[in-house]
């Protein structure tokens, strides 16, 4: 748990330093994100970062608040920005972030936290937040304008991307396939990550880095390097979706 909360608080650290000394017009700017402005993507980090706190120090708590978001009460149960500054919603991102790691800290790796959909173990559950941290980053260093560089952390978002494909078939309705892929990505750091059978007919290969923007739709796979072998490698790339929540692709995003 120390080593995955370490990863996600560089991960909170490179996105703060982005965000810190912007000023009031660009935190209103617009994220590739319909809908989305700087201000409302750091207040939906502040937003899951409070129910994560909830749900793992007070689980019949947060199943409470739970219901009265699923009644139409919606994630501003947890905060909103209404009436706030950017420096503001800063501020209060960095306390509701510290007490999550605090949280995450003081369980054991596979304990299980209820969340939205099901139930996940401690690691996981800290794992997805670092997740979606990064992507989000992608959208705000986008907006401001400035590089969001590769680190070996997205071996985390990888695996995730990896580990959803079935998830990325099940939420479209689809037959989640029998059959294996091979993939083969390289890292920062120019190592290989690897998943799946080396001898598996359907391959995935490339920048890992590009994997994950593809996994979480922040890109195209046809705007990326990524090479595919065999008809299941491309549809899954095609629909690769590693978060919750309703089907999406990049294009409705």
């Amino acid at each position: 748990m120390d080593a995955i909360c370490d990863d996600l608080a560089a991960e909170h650290a490179a996105l703060d330093a982005i965000v810190t000394n912007i000023d009031e017009a660009t935190w209103s700017a617009d994220t590739p994100a319909a809908g989305w402005d700087v201000k409302d993507t750091i207040v939906h980090l502040i937003q899951a970062d409070m129910a994560a706190s909830l749900a793992v120090t007070d689980a019949d708590g947060f199943q409470t608040a739970k219901a009265e978001m699923m009644s139409g009460g919606g994630l501003d149960f947890f905060a909103t920005a209404d009436g706030k500054t950017g420096a503001e919603v800063l501020a209060l991102w960095r306390s509701e972030r510290a007490k999550m790691l605090d949280a995450f800290r003081s369980r054991g790796p596979k304990d299980r936290i209820p969340w939205f959909g099901p139930d996940m173990s401690t690691l996981s559950f800290a794992t997805a937040r670092l997740m979606e941290t990064w992507s989000h980053g992608q959208d705000v260093a986008d907006t401001v304008g400035v590089a969001w560089p590769a680190t070996e952390r997205l071996r985390h978002v990888c695996h995730i991307g990896v580990t959803t494909r079935g998830w990325s078939y099940m939420v479209r309705g689809r037959d989640i396939p029998t059959e294996p892929v091979h993939v083969a990505l390289t890292a920062p750091s120019g190592d290989v990550w690897t998943w799946g059978p080396d001898d598996a007919a359907d391959k995935i290969t490339g920048s890992a880095e590009e994997f994950c923007l593809v996994a979480t739709q922040r890109r195209k796979p046809t705007d990326t390097s990524l090479q595919t072998e065999g008809p299941l490698a491309a549809e899954w790339l095609s629909i690769a979706q590693a978060f919750a929540g309703e089907p999406t692709l990049p294009d409705a995003r």
